[in-house]
């Protein structure tokens, strides 16, 4: 029951860079429009034969090394995706198998772009209560199956990738390295983000999400800030669901996080749904403008019209 940390962070991401020149050739766009309401400029895509638990298997390997672990040392596996194709064998299972982890738990969450937060929570209830010793929590998404790519409202939006998480019990007494975790959701909203259909396709109503992102959700990201004991303008670093540069940068300002560094991996990515907390995470950190014990919000939100959050302590 002494509480849990994250270990070590890693993120996986296609070699297929797509540019908003790129898209110009494929739709009615141009690189202006897109920078201006989404500030996005690049994405990566994965190929036709590169599925969703090999991203998640290919962040998930990383971080076990940065973690100097084995696959015999993780006994929960949790995949946040809501882009896979088959339903069983599910993601998480895959990708034991193709790291070769010895009889884990296995399961697959599925709430959208608040699912790396959510299924952090749940690898921390799980440590805590003795159900797991050591968890891998993995973000994946391959958004470009789920595409209409002549809609151009959506298409300029999206990108896969995966970010993986290694998550392990406190040394008695030491701080937990996760705090509380802030999730609820506005299910009669839920319509608002959809991937449904046959073939599913990715669907939004923007200004409603836009309204809520940016009106809603900054209040309920500084309650997860009072649960961990933590003020805003004490945070280190804030990485919210890189949905779009314009959610992203009114939310931060609106949080009152003055002294974080503010991820904005959007701009290189594009929205990649589950992936996007533990990409842009790994990214700071892999550049060092996050240092190991700096206290950073995570803070999911999206389909369903969910949102998770949790203060954590870096890697």
């Amino acid at each position: 029951m002494n509480g849990s940390r994250i270990a070590a962070i890693a993120h996986y991401q296609p070699a297929k860079v797509l540019t908003n020149e790129d898209l110009a050739g494929m739709v009615d766009t141009s690189d202006e429009w897109i920078r201006t309401r989404v500030g996005i400029r690049t994405r990566h895509i994965a190929g036709p034969d590169e599925h969703v638990d090999e991203l998640a298997a290919q962040a998930a390997a990383k971080a076990l090394a940065a973690a100097g672990l084995g696959p015999a040392d993780i006994d929960l596996v949790l995949v946040a995706t809501s882009t896979a194709i088959d339903r069983s064998p599910n993601t998480a299972a895959r990708v034991a198998d193709r790291l070769g982890i010895p009889g884990p738990a296995v399961m697959d969450v599925n709430v959208v772009c608040a699912g790396f937060t959510h299924a952090l929570a749940t690898a921390d209830h799980a440590v805590r209560a003795g159900a797991a010793t050591r968890a891998l929590v993995i973000g994946a998404d391959k958004m470009s199956d789920v595409t209409d790519w002549t809609d151009r409202s959506t298409c300029v939006l999206v990108g896969d990738g995966a970010g993986a998480a290694v998550v392990e019990a406190c040394a008695p007494g030491e701080e937990p390295g996760i705090g509380p975790v802030l999730w609820g959701s506005v299910p009669e909203m839920g319509s608002a983000v959809r991937i449904e259909g046959t073939p599913p396709r990715f669907a939004q109503e923007g200004q409603s999400v836009y309204r809520w992102a940016t009106t809603t959700l900054p209040a309920i990201a500084r309650r997860t800030c009072e649960r961990a004991g933590v003020a805003p303008e004490e945070l280190a670093g804030v990485v919210l669901h890189q949905a779009n540069l314009r959610i992203i940068e009114p939310l931060a300002e609106k949080l009152g996080a003055v002294n974080a560094v503010i991820a904005r991996d959007v701009v290189e990515s594009g929205n990649t749904s589950a992936a996007s907390i533990p990409l842009a995470l790994s990214k700071l950190v892999e550049q060092r403008a996050l240092q190991g014990g700096d206290t950073v919000l995570l803070f999911g939100f999206g389909g369903n019209l969910s949102y998770a959050g949790q203060v954590v302590r870096c890697p």
